[in-house]
């Protein structure tokens, strides 16, 4: 995987929204937190934009405009990073318009989750890694020094990739894996399989998490991929946040994954801080990883 150049003061940082309507004072919030980086905050022209599309879903402006936007980001060479004001569905109309050799020529790091998980799986397939973080929302609500936001300025900045420990939990299953780590949101990566953009692959620690998706409704998403042959064949599995689903009962989710897997050797940690939750820790899609889940802590290490 290629590594984007690191981050200088005074290089310009794109704020985009390729999918959902985001708030403008969060714009602003995420302007201000880039300048106390050190970086020169761009806004796309269609940033701050509203448009409904097919009278309910709610996007930042019209596709073209969306795609002008992620477009002119990747190909200014005055740009080293892109951030995504927010999720919400529509990353996954841009991808197809994607020069991913350009992405490969001109590495800019990327960060974002949720629906931006699209997005990331044309930079993993661009053999480009991009950070799984929080948007803008989260820079406007915490300041600099925040861990989140400190990891991701290292990692921009220095190269250095975190390492994190968890407690352990009873759906845990321990053991040691070493492989590329890579994931997201499972609906959104899921409906990229069979594509080229697909990047749940065997061999691989994968890491989900998704929102508003039931309990049965996730477990079809495992059956696709057991019956494709993926499941039992990762290095390791890092089971995040699954939150907003039918009564929020945690614990049926987390049972219905520990039984989806209970079949494979593999390590699997559970209650990892990934998803839609405050504490949503940087995740480096495509770099290396050392999964680490014994009795008394996970640990999750990841390295360029």
């Amino acid at each position: 995987m290629v590594i984007p150049p690191l981050l200088r003061p005074g290089d310009k940082f794109a704020i985009i929204s390729p999918s959902g309507t985001v708030l403008p004072e969060r714009v602003d919030g995420a302007v201000r937190a880039i300048r106390e980086w050190g970086f020169v905050p761009v806004e796309g022209k269609h940033c701050r934009e509203q448009h409904i599309a097919y009278e309910v879903v709610s996007h930042s402006a019209p596709l073209e405009s969306r795609r002008d936007d992620l477009l002119w980001a990747i190909n200014d060479p005055e740009v080293r990073a892109i951030l995504c004001s927010r999720g919400g569905y529509g990353a996954v109309q841009l991808i197809e318009y994607l020069d991913i050799e350009q992405l490969a020529r001109d590495p800019k790091w990327l960060i974002g989750f949720s629906d931006i998980s699209a997005l990331h799986a044309a930079w993993h397939k661009a053999g480009v890694v991009s950070i799984h973080s929080p948007m803008a929302k989260y820079l406007t609500l915490y300041d600099r020094h925040d861990e989140t936001n400190r990891i991701n300025y290292e990692i921009m900045t220095s190269g250095k990739l975190p390492t994190y420990e968890v407690a352990p939990h009873s759906h845990n299953r321990c053991g040691i894996a070493k492989a590329p780590i890579a994931g997201g949101n499972l609906a959104v990566l899921m409906s990229l399989l069979a594509t080229p953009y697909n990047m749940i692959t065997p061999g691989h620690i994968l890491f989900i998490e998704d929102v508003g998706e039931q309990v049965y409704q996730v477990q079809r998403l495992l059956y696709h991929l057991r019956l494709a042959g993926i499941l039992p064949h990762l290095a390791g599995l890092v089971v995040g946040q699954f939150t907003k689903h039918r009564g929020d009962d945690t614990s049926a989710m987390l049972d219905m994954i520990h039984d989806m897997v209970a079949d494979y050797s593999y390590p699997v940690a559970f209650d990892f801080p990934i998803g839609h939750i405050p504490r949503n820790v940087p995740i480096v899609e495509g770099s290396n990883a050392v999964l680490e889940v014994m009795p008394s802590v996970t640990r999750l290490a990841m390295t360029l």
